[in-house]
Order: structure tokens, then C-alpha cells, then sequence
């Protein structure tokens, strides 16, 4: 198949999962095209069948804001004619899908099918704003086929914009093999020189990450056992997180290390991951970290408690209880023998039920459907 692939090439879990999305796809053979503003920050490396299209805005005084969607309905076309797409899959409904629908009228009938994937804040934040509803709701409706990453953000979607359309849904994945528990004893011993418990979190810091949360759950962890924090990323709340570690004497103990394209090594030099979200339709780095055999302290919102068993690959509360997620990180990291079927179980559980491999097979055979204009699967 002939792919093209819209998404946010930033720091997210749309552009995270579009990217590893492609990657797999082209090793299997097909042939792939991104399409955004910038390079997804996944792609790494040479893949022969995958090539990057770049979206070029231009700035016009007239124009207060950058026209993107129509930029890149403009660059779809372009890239349709003359590679001859088969499917255009739209990450993150905004502006994605309403971009793939404007090329496709365009381009008449040529054939071009249209599959949209909604992640997360597209339907659960950005499509609710009065300004947005509407045409959320037509890109939806408009397109060929539509998937969901969680079965809450799939009712979600349903109960929010009243729409009668079948939605697959299609979890999230981790490439197994790839995320694994690995010797990292020297990033360890520099993170954690005198054998202090690791805590760990990676997210944009935007405000609904709620990484402030994160610093004080370690706070009374650390008032028990000895313990450090790291925390991967960057974004809107970073400077008020490193103010507060301040103001709470934890500077010391905490690691600020920004955005990091490796992650692996990271994860494997830690004990604990902790999520504490006020929207996560499903937790993709919760996931890459049960991978690397941690466990994983979550929010009951959205999607984390299909992902996250509670009391079997780590532990579940309600937003914005520092107490009780810090008392399940420390009843965790007290008890060697819980902590090590935790850990086993957390990393079987991403092996068994998101394993890139048998992901993908969902998203071919997706594709076959909405080819033959039959998209309804059964889950």
C-alpha cells in the first residue's frame, strides 16, 4: 500500500505513535510519505520506501495567523498526484482530518481514502471549545474510516459529539524489542550515586500532566526512603516544577533533563513511573516504561486503567491524591518481592497486549477494510 501520514511531528504521543507507525509499516514493505510542518522527532534513521514531505507556511502580512490547514491540504494533493496514495491517515483530528478532507474533494475520485486516528486532546479538550465543535464533528463523520487509541476515548468521542459512526479501536504500542530492560548501571550510579530509589516521569509538561503533582508525591517519598526523581521533557509548566522543587529543598534531588530521543537506557536505570494525569486517553510512556519492567503509579482517567491493572502491574488513584499515590510508590519500593512480580507482570502485559507487532497487524487489516469500503472491525 501506498501510505500518506499527517501528524504533529513535536513531543507527543500522536507524533511518537505516527512516527513508529510509519517506521513499522515500511519495513513491511509499503511505501510511506509524512507529511507535516516538521520532521517527526521518531524518525531516525534510513528507511528506503519512507520519505518525508515538509509543509511550507508562508507568512503574509495580511494573515495574523499561519494558514496551515490549507497548506497542508495543498501539500496532500501534491503528494497524492504524484505517488498515487492509496490512504491518508489523519493523527489527531485538528487540523489533520479537515486538511486530508479538503485534498480529497480536491482531487475528486481518485480514490483516495481517508482514515483519522484520535488520540486524546483532539476530542477530549481541543473539539469541545464552541469554536472547534463543528468541524471536529465533520471530520469525523467525513472520513473513511476512524480509530480510537482507548475504548474511553472511543465513547467519549461518541457521547461528546452525538455522532453515529463506527470507531475501531486500536491501542497504543511499544516495539518490545526494542523497549527492555537493559544494564544501565552507569546511568544509574549517576542518577542515583548512593543507591537511592529512582522515580520517574516523562510528558510535555503541559498543565494536564499535572508534573507538579509528580514533585510532591516524590516529596513525601523521599520523606521515607532515601530516593531521587527524573523528569524527561519540557513544556508550559518545567520553570514552575524546578520553582517548586526549590521551594520544597528537593532541588538537589530532582533531575530536570529536558527532551530526551533515547529513553531506553533512562528507563532501565529506574524503579518507578509515575503518571499522575488529569487527561490521559491511554499513556504511551506508561507503556514504554511497563516495557522496560517498571511499574507504574497512574490516575483512574481515561484510558490509564485499561492499560495500568491495579494491584498487579502497579497501582490506580484518583487525581490530584498526592497521599495515596505516594503511598503506593513507597509500598512498592519497600517490598523487594511485590516489587519484582509487579515488575515481571508489567512488562508481560506489555509484551502480550500492545506489542508493536501484533498493533500493526491491526492497522493493516484496517486499511484492507476501509480499501474495500467495509471499515467496521470487531474488537
Amino acid at each position: 500500500m501506498k501510505i500518506g501520514i499527517a501528524c504533529y511531528p513535536t513531543y507527543g504521543g500522536s507524533g511518537v505513535v505516527a512516527a513508529e507507525l510509519g517506521k513499522a509499516l515500511a519495513e513491511r514493505g509499503h511505501q510511506i510519505h509524512f507529511i507535516s510542518y516538521a520532521m517527526p522527532i521518531r524518525l531516525d534513521g534510513f528507511i528506503g520506501n519512507m520519505v518525508y514531505h515538509e509543509v511550507e507556511v508562508s507568512s503574509y502580512p495580511l494573515f495574523d495567523f499561519p494558514l496551515y490547514t490549507p497548506a497542508l491540504a495543498s501539500k496532500i494533493v501534491e503528494v497524492t498526484k504524484f505517488e498515487r496514495l492509496d490512504i491518508l491517515h489523519a493523527h489527531y483530528a485538528i487540523p489533520h482530518a479537515i486538511s486530508a478532507y479538503l485534498a480529497k474533494q480536491i482531487l475528486g475520485n481518485n480514490g483516495l481514502k481517508i482514515v483519522t486516528t484520535l488520540h486524546g486532546t483532539d476530542i477530549t479538550l481541543v473539539g469541545l471549545e464552541p469554536s472547534y465543535l463543528p468541524v471536529m464533528k465533520f471530520s469525523i463523520e467525513q472520513s473513511d474510516g476512524v480509530t480510537a487509541v482507548s475504548r474511553f476515548l472511543r465513547e467519549k468521542t461518541l457521547t461528546n459529539y452525538h455522532i453515529n459512526k463506527d470507531i475501531q479501536v486500536i491501542p497504543n504500542f511499544v516495539d518490545t524489542k526494542k523497549y527492555q530492560r537493559i544494564d544501565a548501571a552507569n546511568i544509574r550510579k549517576n542518577l542515583a550515586p548512593n543507591g537511592e530509589k529512582v522515580l520517574i516521569h516523562v510528558s510535555n509538561f503541559r498543565p494536564v500532566k499535572r508534573v507538579p503533582d509528580v514533585v510532591r508525591i516524590f516529596q513525601l517519598v523521599r520523606q521515607k526512603i532515601p530516593a531521587k526523581l527524573v523528569l524527561i521533557g519540557d513544556g508550559p509548566d518545567r520553570s514552575y516544577c524546578e520553582q517548586l522543587a526549590r521551594e520544597l529543598d528537593l532541588i538537589h534531588d530532582v533531575k530536570f533533563l529536558g527532551k530526551q530521543s533515547e529513553l531506553v537506557c533512562l528507563l532501565s536505570a529506574s524503579d518507578l513511573f509515575i503518571i499522575p494525569s488529569q487527561s490521559e486517553s491511554f499513556g504511551l510512556s506508561a507503556l514504554e516504561a511497563m516495557a522496560c519492567e517498571i511499574p507504574v503509579v497512574a490516575t483512574s482517567v481515561g484510558g490509564l486503567p485499561e492499560l495500568v491493572l491495579h494491584g498487579e502491574t502497579g497501582y490506580i488513584a484518583e487525581i490530584g491524591d498526592v497521599e495515596r499515590m505516594a503511598k503506593y510508590a513507597i509500598d512498592l519500593l519497600t517490598s523487594d518481592a511485590k516489587y519484582k512480580l509487579f515488575s515481571a507482570a508489567s512488562r508481560r502485559r506489555a509484551v502480550e497486549a500492545f506489542d508493536a507487532e501484533k498493533v500493526i497487524d491491526l492497522y493493516e487489516h484496517y486499511y484492507e477494510h476501509v480499501l474495500s469500503g467495509q471499515p467496521a472491525l470487531t474488537e
